[in-house]
C-alpha cells in the first residue's frame, strides 16, 4: 500500500497564512506556563485497550490542569471520517486526517491522545514527521495486547465476524497490522491496570519537558541512598549543628517520606510565602496545593551562626538526623504567619502558642534525611510512608481507596459512614474499596486522647468485626495537627493522594476546635467540605461529606440522622463522650463497641487516678 501524500495539494491559488500568536502565548492563555502540544499516538489491535487508556490519560491530565483531548477512531468515523469506510483508500485518508487533525489540537497547545489501529509503519511514520517538520512532539504508544486477548474483549463481535468471513480485511485477521519495531512506550495492557498504563505514559510526558513533576503520581522521599549513608553520616559530623525539637522532627519526618510531594526540604522565603498566600506552591516541578507552611525555625543568634553555611546538619536528642542543603534564612512574621494560616491570632491557641515560642526566622532548604524516623514507642509499625501504602494497596488489589482521617476514638457513627461509604463506592461498579484509616500520630494538644490508646481502640474496633480488617488498613499519618480548619484540611487531604486515595470522607467542623478565648467555633462547621471541593490542585481526589450519624434510640444504634423524626436521636458530642467515660458512665448500647469503650473508660479512670 502506498502511504497518504501530505505534500500533494489539488487546490489553486492558496498560500499558507502564518499568524501571529505564538505557542508561548497560547499557553499563558491556556494557564500552563509553558508550551505542552503534543501528540500521543496509541496503535494496536482492535480490542488492545486504546481507547481505554487514552480516555484515561485525558481524565488524569485534565484532572492535573493540562489541556487534552482524545481522538477515537470511531468517534471520527461518526462526524470528519463519516465519508469514509474501510477500503484501503478510505483507511489512509481515515489515517490522514487524523494526522492532520491532531496536529492543529497540538500547535493549539494541547496534549492530543489519538487511539486508531492506524496497522501501517508507513502511515504512522509520515504522520511523525508531518508533526516533527511542525516543531511539534510526536510520541508513538504500541498497546502491545495479543490477538488471543483482544478477541477475549471483543464486545462487538468483530474478530468472531471477521474469522466467519463476515468482514473482509480486518486487522490481525485477514490484514496484516505492523507492530512497531522501536515505539517510544509500549504498554501491556493485559498484565497491567489501566491506571499503570497511565502512569507510565504520564512519566515518559514528564520525562521529556511536556507535562511537570507534579503530573506524575511519584511519591518524592528524600532519604539518603542506603550506599550513602555511612558517608553523609560522617560529613554531618564535620558540619555545623542545630538541634531541633520533637515537633521539627515530626516534620522532617512527613517531608522524608514524601508527604509533601514535591517539596524538597523545609520551605524557602518564595516557598514560604506562596503557602501562606495562595495556598499553592509554583517551582520548576509545577504548581501543587500546599495550603499550611511546612518551615523550621531558628534564633536570631542561629540565624547569625548559621547564615552563610553552606550545608547544616540537623540533631534531634543528640543525634542527627538530616542535613539541610543550600540552606536561606527569612524572616517570619508570627502575628501575619497565624493571622492568615488560621484566620486569627491567639496565643493560647495549642499550636500558635507554639509558633510564638519558637525563633523569628527560619531555615529553608534541600533536605537528606539520614534514616527514617523511628520512635520507639511500640506503634512504629503504624507508620507506613505512601510508597509503602501503595503497595500495601496493590497487595490488596484495591481498585479504589477511600481515607478516613481522625484524631477521635471511633464509635458505631463513625464506622457506620465508613461501610456506608465502601458500599456506595461497590454500587458504582467497583469490586475491592479498600478503606486507609488514617489517625493522625503528630501533635495534638493536651486534651485529645493519646495516639497510643486511639490505635488500641481502633484495633478493638476491627476485632470485633465493627470495621472489616479485610478491607481496612490502619496506619498512622505522622502530621503534627495545626487545628487550622479549612487551610489545615487541604494538607490533609492532599497528603492523603500522595498515599494513593481517591475518595476522602470530610467530617463536620475538619481540623477546628473552640477559640480558646470565646468558647465558640472557630471555623463554620461546614466550610472545611465546601473548600475541598474547590481547592486548586485537588481535583483528583473525590471528597465525600460526613452524613450526621446519631444515636437511633428505637433501634438501639447508631444511624444516619432523620430530621423528620428528630426526637428519636441522641446526640453524642466527643465531649460527653468524655464525660461518660471519665465519670464512668456507660454509653447506651449500640454505640461503641463494648471492647473498644472499655479500653477508654480505663484511660479516663487512669487519668483521674493520676491527677
Amino acid at each position: 500500500m502506498n502511504s497518504f501524500n501530505t505534500k500533494e495539494i489539488r487546490a489553486t491559488n492558496i498560500r499558507y497564512e502564518h499568524g501571529t500568536v505564538s505557542r508561548n502565548k497560547r499557553a499563558k492563555v491556556l494557564g500552563q506556563g509553558q508550551f505542552r502540544g503534543c501528540t500521543v499516538w496509541f496503535t494496536g489491535l482492535s480490542g488492545a485497550g486504546k481507547t481505554t487508556i487514552s480516555f484515561a490519560v485525558e481524565e488524569y491530565l485534565v484532572l492535573k490542569g493540562i489541556a487534552a483531548y482524545s481522538l477515537d477512531g470511531d468517534n471520527l468515523r461518526h462526524g470528519l471520517n463519516k465519508n469514509l469506510g474501510f477500503s484501503a483508500d478510505d483507511r489512509e485518508e481515515n489515517i490522514r486526517r487524523v494526522s492532520e487533525t491532531a496536529k492543529l489540537f497540538a500547535d493549539g497547545g494541547i496534549i492530543c491522545l489519538t487511539s486508531f489501529i492506524s496497522p501501517y509503519a508507513k502511515q504512522r511514520e509520515e504522520a511523525r514527521r508531518l508533526h516533527e517538520e511542525a516543531g511539534l512532539k510526536f510520541i508513538e504508544v504500541h498497546v502491545a495486547t495479543p490477538i488471543n486477548v483482544c478477541e477475549e474483549r471483543d464486545v462487538k463481535g468483530l474478530y468472531q465476524k471477521a474469522r466467519a468471513g463476515i468482514i473482509k480485511g480486518f486487522t490481525g485477521i485477514d490484514d496484516p497490522y505492523e507492530a512497531p519495531v522501536s515505539p517510544d512506550i509500549t504498554l501491556h495492557s493485559y498484565k497491567d491496570t489501566v491506571a499503570d498504563c497511565v502512569q507510565q505514559v504520564v512519566s515518559y510526558l514528564q520525562q521529556h519537558d511536556i507535562v511537570p513533576f507534579d503530573c506524575v503520581d511519584t511519591v518524592r522521599e528524600l532519604f539518603v541512598p542506603a550506599h550513602k549513608v555511612e558517608e553523609v553520616r560522617a560529613e554531618a559530623t564535620t558540619l555545623p549543628q542545630l538541634e531541633v525539637t520533637k515537633l521539627d522532627t515530626q516534620w522532617i519526618q512527613v517531608l522524608s517520606e514524601g508527604w509533601a510531594t514535591p517539596l524538597r526540604g523545609f520551605m524557602r522565603e518564595t516557598e514560604y510565602l506562596q503557602a501562606l498566600h495562595f495556598n499553592n506552591i509554583k517551582s520548576i516541578d509545577g504548581s501543587s496545593n500546599q495550603s499550611v507552611p511546612i518551615v523550621l525555625p531558628i534564633t536570631a543568634e542561629d540565624k547569625d551562626r548559621l547564615k552563610e553555611e553552606k550545608s547544616v546538619a540537623l540533631r534531634y536528642n543528640g543525634k542527627t538526623v538530616a542535613i539541610v542543603r543550600d540552606p536561606e534564612v527569612y524572616e517570619m512574621r508570627k502575628e501575619e504567619r497565624c493571622a492568615r494560616q488560621w484566620g486569627m491570632v491567639h496565643k493560647e491557641h495549642p499550636y500558635q502558642e507554639l509558633v510564638f515560642a519558637s525563633g523569628d526566622w527560619c531555615l529553608g532548604g534541600d533536605l537528606e534525611v539520614i534514616e527514617r524516623i523511628r520512635w520507639e514507642d511500640g506503634l512504629d509499625q503504624y507508620r507506613l510512608t505512601p510508597n509503602e501504602l501503595r503497595a500495601e494497596f496493590k497487595k490488596r488489589k484495591a481498585d479504589a481507596v477511600f481515607a478516613f482521617q481522625l484524631r477521635n476514638p471511633i464509635h458505631n457513627g463513625h464506622a457506620l459512614l465508613m461501610t456506608d461509604t465502601r458500599r456506595r463506592l461497590m454500587d458504582r461498579g467497583y469490586s475491592n474499596p479498600v478503606l486507609l484509616l488514617h489517625p493522625l500520630g503528630g501533635f495534638t494538644k493536651n486534651d485529645d486522647v493519646p495516639l497510643n490508646v486511639r490505635i488500641e481502640q481502633h484495633h478493638a474496633v476491627m476485632k470485633e468485626g465493627v470495621l472489616d480488617p479485610e478491607s481496612t488498613v490502619m496506619a498512622i499519618f505522622p502530621s503534627p495537627m495545626m487545628y487550622a480548619g479549612p487551610t489545615e484540611v487541604q494538607w490533609h487531604a492532599k497528603a492523603r493522594i500522595a498515599a494513593g486515595a481517591t475518595y476522602y470522607i470530610v467530617g463536620r467542623d475538619p481540623a477546628g476546635m473552640k477559640h480558646p478565648g470565646t468558647g465558640s467555633d472557630i471555623y463554620e462547621h461546614s466550610h472545611g467540605r465546601k473548600v475541598l471541593t474547590m481547592a486548586p490542585g485537588l481535583g483528583q481526589l473525590t471528597i465525600i461529606p460526613f452524613v450526621v450519624a446519631a444515636y437511633d434510640k428505637t433501634k438501639s444504634k447508631m444511624d444516619f440522622y432523620d430530621s423528620t423524626r428528630h426526637d428519636d436521636f441522641l446526640f453524642i458530642s466527643g465531649t460527653k463522650m468524655r464525660t461518660l467515660a471519665r465519670t464512668g458512665e456507660e454509653p447506651p448500647p449500640g454505640f461503641m463497641a463494648p471492647s473498644a469503650w472499655e479500653i477508654m473508660s480505663s484511660f479516663y479512670k487512669n487519668l483521674n487516678k493520676q491527677s
